[in-house]
């Protein structure tokens, strides 16, 4: 006579498990999907060339070898060039950049 209140028992939990675990996939499944990790930086660019922001423009840490940001430059620089249709400003900025980052900043900023 147990034995049947047992396995009623078992079916009822096993259910109530089942319905909330169902009820935690939608709600997994409802949340807004932020990314983890923004691959690219989001705004525009500041008035004054900062470090930080020349890191960023060339994709590298803010403390990095010269050899790395030369690298980093000509990379950037072969996608963004004015003469293989990149942009004049962009061009500027990066030039900007790797300046900065390599300590030749006259803090003029860009011609644009």
């Amino acid at each position: 006579m147990a034995t049947p209140m047992v396995a009623g028992a078992a079916v009822a939990a096993a259910a109530l498990a089942g319905r909330y675990g169902i009820i935690a996939w939608h709600a997994f499944k409802a949340r807004p999907s932020i990314p983890r990790i923004r691959r690219f930086y989001e705004g525009g660019f500041q008035t004054s060339m900062t470090r930080r922001e020349a890191a960023l423009i060339l994709g590298v840490r803010e403390r990095v070898a010269a050899e790395k940001v030369k690298e980093a430059h000509r990379r950037v620089m072969v996608a963004n060039h004015p003469d293989a249709g990149g942009s004049h400003y962009l061009a500027s900025k990066i030039n900007e950049a790797k300046d900065m980052m390599l300590g030749k900043s006259n803090n003029s900023g860009s011609a644009f």
